[in-house]
């Protein structure tokens, strides 16, 4: 008696980590799903929730970010972009984004530098270097010092 109830306790948590990694990816998925339909709102609360459950996914922190893009809100998607690249430094993404907030907030040497740092990881978005390095001859080297 005493092997069955150790089997079927086994069991039981074997089920509760499989749905327990089931309900992480499917949070995540079903947030993507809402943000492409522009469900900003419950694209947040899901990514929020799959954070609660695997808090280094910087997939989900790009994502907040891009929602506090669109809500307009750019202290929280900076804020988002920086935890990004804090769990992977070399997320392009997140790095051209910051590289357009800097572009945005006429910071010069911060635009260089993330530029330098983009250069070295850029995979797919290598031409979107040239559009910002472009920008950069608008502006003065303001906050080079």
């Amino acid at each position: 008696m005493s092997k069955i109830i150790k089997t079927l306790s086994a069991v039981f948590t074997l089920l509760a980590l499989v749905s327990f990694s089931y309900a992480d990816e499917n949070y995540y998925d079903q947030a993507i799903k809402e943000f492409d339909k522009k469900e900003y709102d419950e694209a947040r609360f899901l990514l929020e929730r799959n954070i609660v459950f695997n808090p280094k996914d910087a997939k989900s922190y790009l994502y907040l970010a891009k929602i506090f893009k669109e809500k307009e809100n750019k202290k929280e998607e900076e804020k988002n972009l920086n935890t990004t690249l804090l769990l992977d430094p070399s997320n392009e993404d997140a790095t051209l984004r910051l590289m357009d907030i800097a572009v945005e907030n006429s910071n010069y040497s911060e635009v260089k530098e993330l530029s330098e740092k983009f250069v070295k990881i850029c995979k797919s978005l290598c031409k979107e270097n040239e559009r910002i390095l472009e920008s950069l001859k608008d502006l003065e080297p303001k906050n080079d010092s």
